[in-house]
């Protein structure tokens, strides 16, 4: 089970982001060695193909917004350029029809050669049931495990074992805001919950949704309900219950959906939402069309938006964290999030294992890594450094966190994160009440864990 990250190591987070991205060693498998660890040869493991002949690799991923598919399928053209006799089919596919079929591969032994996760107990499940390769030697290598951001890395560990490359992004989740219809109201940034409800109100006198959002894939409501547990209550209410020192019946989890059915009938959110898809862009459409001023999303919101609206991008956003609760536990200084996004791993079953951890490498080299900066990510690789002030705004965020909380159906057992995607819905839907959905929470806990 993963802690939540402390704050002495989102100092150190914040002090390797400040370095010049020239600092970065290449992460070419050509490379013998590096300072940032080149990455390893084939040579790491038996599971490798015989040199020379033809080996087709099988890559799934789930970055199906411009510019990501092209630097995904670039990173894979240099691959097999500078290993011929490799192919690589690349399958890009919307987030949740990918969670849905590589559950499927799983249970049927067909998993493609290269995949990502979020790492958290989903990781921990496949490895639990061997499904993905150890690439602890491969990571050991020319010290290739020391390119990346060290909690980066923690995430990726289990067991004393690295079963993944983090790859994608630091992604932490923040309120983005329409700038333009904040100054034509005369709003403020909110520093407190009130503050933002006060906010909320204006926008509705006038015509506009206050909060943006798509909970048809639940996931988006959850992460208003994990904010709020942890500004009313602190990290420790959640950990001490994902943990089995505390409950999920704890005060904290009451408030957070008392709020949150507070504000779905004060219709700060838009109608239907629990009906309405965020991998299709219809919370995003509200913000476009001005019909809607805020949305509470993973910093990723950035590059999606970019490769959407470019316009909107660059002139209209800002960001802000989420507020304070007044007389609440928490630090509103605590980010909700993780330091890697996605998470690549290789198929225990993988024809090449040694090869297909090679391909992975091209997804985060040096090439890779300033394309990704470009569209606005930020790569959990030490080194990076950016010049958009939004992204700046993600870097400071985890800079002054006492503490990075990774999303509960990341870092919950599956069976215990479907209960709280399901239940969280549910708060949002006025279809349950709070007290219900800590009871039912309980006794998922309970069940999974034995105690």
């Amino acid at each position: 089970m993963k802690k939540a990250i402390s704050k002495a190591l989102a100092a150190g987070l914040a002090i390797a982001m400040t370095l010049s991205i020239a600092a970065c060693g290449s992460a070419k498998p050509s490379d013998s060695s590096s300072s940032t660890g080149a990455a390893p040869s084939s040579t790491a493991a038996d599971s490798s193909a015989p040199a020379g002949e033809p080996v087709k690799l099988t890559l799934w991923h789930i970055q199906t917004t411009e510019p990501m598919p092209t630097i995904i399928k670039d990173s894979m053209d240099r691959f097999t350029k500078d290993n011929p006799n490799y192919t690589v089919e690349v399958s890009p596919m919307q987030n949740d029809a990918f969670k849905t079929k590589i559950a499927i591969a799983a249970s049927s032994d067909q998993m493609p050669d290269i995949f990502p996760h979020w790492s958290g107990g989903p990781m921990n499940t496949y490895i639990d049931s061997q499904k993905i390769a150890d690439l602890t030697t491969y990571m050991g290598e020319n010290n290739y495990k020391d390119r990346f951001l060290p909690a980066a890395v923690n995430q990726a560990t289990y067991k004393d074992k690295i079963w993944a490359v983090p790859v994608e992004n630091i992604a932490v989740a923040m309120f983005f805001y329409n700038k333009d219809l904040f100054a034509k109201f005369n709003l403020q940034v909110p520093k407190t919950i009130t503050e933002l409800e006060a906010v909320c109100d204006t926008l509705k006198k006038n015509g506009i949704i206050p909060f943006s959002l798509a909970n048809k894939t639940q996931w988006t409501g959850s992460m208003y309900y994990m904010y709020l547990v942890d500004r009313f209550g602190g990290a420790e209410a959640f950990n001490a219950a994902a943990q089995r020192t505390g409950s999920f019946e704890n005060e904290a989890f009451t408030q957070a959906g008392n709020k949150i059915q507070e504000w779905v009938k004060k219709d700060y959110f838009n109608k239907g939402f629990n009906g309405l898809d965020e991998d299709s862009g219809q919370s995003r459409t509200l913000l476009y069309s001005e019909k809607a001023a805020m949305t509470l999303m993973g910093s990723w919101f950035l590059s999606t938006a970019a490769g959407e609206n470019k316009e909107f991008t660059e002139k209209k956003i800002g960001s802000f964290a989420f507020p304070a609760a007044d007389g609440g536990k928490g630090d509103p200084n605590s980010v909700v999030g993780t330091v890697g996004d996605n998470f690549y791993s290789v198929a225990a079953n993988s024809k090449d294992v040694a090869g297909a951890f090679k391909a992975i490498t091209y997804l985060i080299d040096d090439t890779a890594v300033q394309k990704r900066v470009e569209a606005g990510r930020v790569p959990p690789v030490k080194g990076v450094k950016v010049s958009d002030p939004l992204l700046q705004d993600v870097l400071n965020a985890v800079e002054k966190a006492p503490s990075v909380q990774l999303w509960y159906d990341q870092y919950l057992p599956a069976d215990v994160a479907q209960v709280h995607k399901d239940t969280s819905q549910a708060i949002f839907g006025l279809a349950k009440t709070p007290e219900d959905v800590n009871k039912e929470m309980e006794a998922a806990a309970k069940k999974a864990f034995g105690k």
